[in-house]
This record gives structure tokens, sequence and C-alpha cells, in this order.
């Protein structure tokens, strides 16, 4: 298991797609992670929205520190999304809790909001322990 917040931070700077996009680790425990983001122009699709994209991999950034706490490795074998209403901040904050950590299983909620305080998108996701 890491053992604070600055270990999880070292160790997910190595996702490279995470990182081009902005994304930090703000809040961890062994029960959930806090990430967020500042949007910029490209972020953003041809109506000026925020891109679903966008707001999938944040949610899909925090499930995955979430269910990577104990250094086993977890993949996605199930994802959902659920998009609310539109983002009006300039952050997406998003927050991972723990449902369920069984032996090979476990299940993460996620919720996406704007720096409003706009509840943008929920998010459940179930991985698979290697």
């Amino acid at each position: 298991m890491f053992k604070d917040l600055e270990e999880v931070r070292v160790f997910f700077a190595q996702d490279t797609f995470a990182s081009a996009n902005g994304i930090t680790v703000e809040e961890w425990s062994p029960d959930g992670a806090v990430c967020a983001m500042t949007l910029r122009d490209d972020h953003r699709n041809a109506v000026g929205g925020v891109m679903g994209g966008v707001i999938y991999t944040i949610a899909d950034f925090a499930f995955a520190v979430a269910a990577n706490t104990d250094h086993n490795p977890t993949l996605a074998i199930t994802a959902n999304i659920s998009f609310l209403t539109t983002v009006k901040g300039t952050r997406l904050i998003a927050r991972s809790r723990r449902i369920k950590s069984g032996r090979t299983t476990s299940v993460y909620e996620v919720s996406v909001s704007d720096d409003t305080g706009r509840e943008i998108a929920l998010f459940t996701g179930t991985g698979y322990k290697l």
C-alpha cells in the first residue's frame, strides 16, 4: 500500500496521458482519491463545451488511483458514466470512493464536479485485480 500522498503522486506521474491533460492527485486514502484539473482550450469541443472524453478521463483516472492503491495492478472490466449537466467552471474535480474490494474484483464510484459545485457526471467502475 502507498505510504502517503507524495508516493501516490510519484507513482501516477507515470500516467503520461493524465499528466499531459493536467490531471493531478489532490487527496488520497486507502478508500478513495480526489483528482483535479484546470480546463484548457484544447479540452473543449467545436461548440465550446468540455469534451465528454475529458470528463471520462478524469473519472477513469480517479478510479485508477483508488483501485491501484495497494500496488496490486487492477484493470477496469466495466465502466459506466452518466453525464448530468454541462460544465460551467474552470476546473474539474473527481472524487472516487470504494464501494467493494474483494479478492479479485473491486467497485468504485466517482463523482465529477466543477469548481462552481455543479455535479457534472457519475462514473462507476469495476476493476479486476491481476
